[in-house]
């Protein structure tokens, strides 16, 4: 069922790096696969996870003014009416009457098949929302929708949330969570896929101090993709002009990345104005305005709304760290991801299978388990080894030698440099800690 997708040579480096060390398979691969549908492996799963904690801690744990949420994926049918998805959330398609392929008509610059040069289709309007039913029989009535996005869970449970943690606007409400889009050119591996998970902040705030908090939350977005480690000559930001601002919009910009293909869209930074709750008040006839008791006054705030993908996220982390050099006549690969994300942070080695090493390598190992994620490996030459944990992207290996079983120290590898130093045992806690916490 997948189609092939044309990638780029770097892209191509990616993919394969990620299917050889774990990070990313293609779902449903022994069966032909699913078309930009994707499993996350083991390495995958606790770089996604750290891309997702990372966010979490930054938007909650770190402030007072975020509280968190998880709202169910299905939701009431009027949910989506009142969101405008219903009838709004379409693309234009087109399909070649010969090689029988889709492409979104927006994106066709010629009349003919950009694959085989055949004859389009007519364009007709394509809702991009996948549907389900709900109960026993499949009716009309019976059809609720996957989320297309995870921002109306957080507008609907305003008032929900503001109540009980006694939070005054501005405040926001953060949450991580799947959504669902029946894209019609999904591509570019994790950059573009049906089913993906969204970090997205909603900010309640005074209209009067709307463009105040905008510009902050510009400031605060840009900087957390620099504390993660991306090269800032690689960020830029892109304003949605007239014809491209969202009806809803008072305001919009983008944090774009320069990918091998192409400056892409990595975050959206939104002024929602006061639509989302209006809407949603209309058609649900709760009053969803916000009480002043300062002021004694009610008011519809607006939304200043940050919504970033996980699953994009996790690309830019990868293709930004990947790294090629040439090492005494062969191709060292490595990704350079912060210690911050790494999946893993330490490996630990015994030089050889013998003399009391790995013994003392075991118990390194399970000692430092216990405060973060490390991964011993034993099987052949340690420069291999090496090799292996840089392609991995863990910052730092201890390779337990001779020398240890006299003092008690260890050789630690720094993966970026390849510079070697020595430390003692009891020392590796904090060292490594203070890399990575």
């Amino acid at each position: 069922m997948a189609k092939k997708q044309s990638i780029d040579p770097f892209m191509e480096k990616l993919v394969s790096l990620c299917k050889r060390r774990g990070f990313i398979f293609q779902s449903s691969e022994i069966y032909g696969g699913l078309g930009s549908c994707w499993d996350y492996g083991p390495l995958g799963v606790e770089l996604k996870n750290n891309v997702k904690r990372a966010w979490w801690e930054a938007m909650t744990h770190r402030r007072d003014d975020i509280e968190g949420l998880d709202a169910a994926i299905l939701m009431h049918p009027k949910v989506w009416e009142a969101s405008g998805h219903i009838a709004g959330f379409t693309d234009p398609l087109v399909d070649c009457k010969q090689c029988k392929h889709r492409f979104r008509a927006d994106t066709i610059e010629t009349e003919k098949c950009p694959d085989c040069g055949g004859e389009l289709t007519e364009p007709r309007m394509f809702n991009l929302m996948f549907k389900t039913f709900m109960g026993p029989v499949e009716e009309e009535s019976a059809v609720i929708y996957m989320r297309p996005e995870t921002a109306q869970g957080i507008y609907v449970n305003f008032h929900n949330v503001l109540q009980p943690s006694r939070q005054k606007v501005p405040f926001g409400i953060a949450q991580i969570g799947k959504a669902f889009r029946n894209e019609i050119t999904p591509g570019n591996f994790i950059f573009r896929t049906r089913e993906f998970e969204q970090m997205e902040m909603q900010y309640f705030v005074n209209p009067a101090e709307d463009q105040k908090w905008f510009d902050y939350w510009k400031e605060q977005r840009w900087n957390w993709y620099l504390e993660l480690g991306i090269r800032p000559e690689k960020l830029r930001w892109h304003e949605h002009g007239k014809g491209e601002l969202a009806h809803y919009a008072k305001a919009a910009y983008d944090i774009e990345y320069e990918f091998s293909f192409g400056w892409k869209e990595i975050e959206g930074i939104h002024n929602r104005t006061d639509f989302d709750l209006t809407r949603h008040a209309e058609h649900s006839g709760k009053d969803m305005r916000y009480f002043d008791q300062e002021k004694n006054e009610k008011y519809l705030p607006y939304i200043i709304e940050t919504s970033a993908g996980a699953d994009r996220g996790t690309l830019v982390i990868l293709a930004d760290a990947y790294f090629e050099e040439e090492v005494k006549g062969e191709t060292r690969v490595a990704l350079r991801l912060s210690p911050k994300i790494a999946p893993i942070k330490a490996a630990v080695f015994p030089l050889v299978k013998k003399d009391g090493m790995p013994e003392v390598a075991t118990k390194i190992y399970q000692d430092l388990k216990k405060h973060f994620k490390v991964f011993y490996d034993d099987g052949g030459a340690v420069g291999r080894r090496y090799r292996r944990m840089d392609e991995a992207g863990t910052p730092f290996c201890l390779t337990v030698d001779g020398q240890t079983l006299e003092d008690d120290t260890v050789t630690v590898r720094d993966r970026d440099s390849m510079e070697q130093t020595r430390h003692k045992i009891g020392e590796l806690v904090e060292l490594i800690g203070g890399k990575v916490g």
